[in-house]
């Protein structure tokens, strides 16, 4: 593809652009941690190929890197047959397992667990219910056994609150609770080559979406301060909520059943309820992954799907196939059959995790 000819002052303002954006995209990937990460401003225009290591520090060389910059290279070169405009370059990103840690248990799920238990003095008739007896024993084979009946006391037990006073709850939570392995607070266990990344398209006039299972009220809370993704940019599952006046005063209060999943083929239905246009970037990491990266991958235009395979046992954990948690089985078959990319966290990212504050 040729670059079209334009006089050399516009060209030398293009290529000074091209250079700050680049720098500005290095300095805020490098930077990015989980107490100070502020979304970029869009950037839109031709980028030029950086060199290697310019961009993504985190990122080892190879395959996944060279696809990712040679991917926004084409989609923000004016001019070819590959130029997506601003407006609809839309990445979207699954958060467990994607943007942090999901093992052993998804976090928000240790978080609705706690909910559980705290909430079980006021529900005795619970001491039956198979789930509860499960949840009590921490038997991992028996919650997975009575999952609908546990996501039954999941919904009652933060039923009733408003949605001011779950979020009080939730931030709580975040502020007092730390991961079983890493002694870390949860919101530290984001993935520096991911939130450098995130950073990345951003710098080049991308929109970061989330796109996860977990629910918009407990992704809401952090992903702004974490991410740099605003909560109207968070699409997620939802529980029912109705407007009430209490003390003369109006609030949204939490209702005990749930309004809609985003996992699975309900990720494709919330990109189109809340974005209303196709991405052209998808990353996930597992099954529940699989349809956004599909209905990624259909269009005809540019379009990147990646995801992320977990077999770092040494810095994180190894798991694909057999696990219950982030079980990547399907979506990887489909990705090596159709050619997407499958960024392994040993071999292409040199760090996983921002330092430990203090460090």
């Amino acid at each position: 593809m040729g670059k079209p000819s334009i006089p050399r002052r516009a060209e030398r303002r293009r290529l000074l652009a091209r250079a700050t954006a680049l720098v500005a995209a290095a300095l805020i990937g490098a930077c990015a941690n989980t107490n100070d990460a502020p979304a970029p401003a869009s950037m839109s225009g031709a980028q030029a190929l950086p060199a290697a290591g310019a961009v993504l520090p985190s990122w080892r060389a190879g395959r996944a890197r060279d696809a990712i910059v040679g991917f926004v290279n084409d989609v923000t070169r004016e001019g070819s047959p590959t130029y997506v405009p601003p407006a609809e370059r839309i990445a979207v990103f699954d958060n467990d397992g994607t943007l942090w840690s999901e093992q052993p248990l998804y976090f928000q799920f240790a978080f609705l667990l706690d909910e559980v238990k705290a909430a079980a003095p006021k529900h005795p008739e619970w001491r039956d219910n198979p789930a509860f007896r499960a949840l009590a024993a921490r038997d991992q084979a028996a919650l997975e056994e009575h999952k609908k009946e546990l996501i039954k006391l999941v919904a009652i037990a933060n039923s009733g609150m408003t949605v001011d006073e779950y979020d009080s709850a939730i931030r709580a939570w975040l502020a007092s609770s730390k991961h079983p392995k890493f002694q870390r607070p949860y919101t530290q266990l984001v993935y520096q080559p991911q939130l450098e990344l995130l950073a990345y398209l951003r710098a080049n006039g991308f929109k970061t979406f989330i796109v996860s299972g977990g629910t918009i009220e407990f992704m809401r809370v952090f992903a702004e301060r974490v991410y740099g993704i605003p909560p109207e940019q968070v699409i997620g599952s939802s529980q029912v909520v109705k407007y009430e006046m209490r003390d003369g005063k109006p609030v949204l209060v939490r209702e005990p059943k749930l309004d809609f999943v985003d996992d699975g083929p309900g990720k494709p239905v919330g990109i189109y309820r809340n974005i209303g246009r196709k991405p052209v970037l998808a990353f996930g990491n597992s099954d529940g992954d699989l349809q956004m990266l599909q209905y990624t991958a259909a269009q005809t235009g540019p379009h990147l799907a990646l995801l992320v395979h977990h077999d770092d046992a040494a810095r994180e954990f190894a798991y694909d196939r057999q696990s219950k948690i982030g079980r990547l089985d399907r979506a990887w078959d489909e990705a090596l059959a159709k050619g997407w990319i499958v960024v392994s966290m040993k071999d292409d990212w040199n760090v996983i995790y921002p330092p430990a504050a203090g460090q």
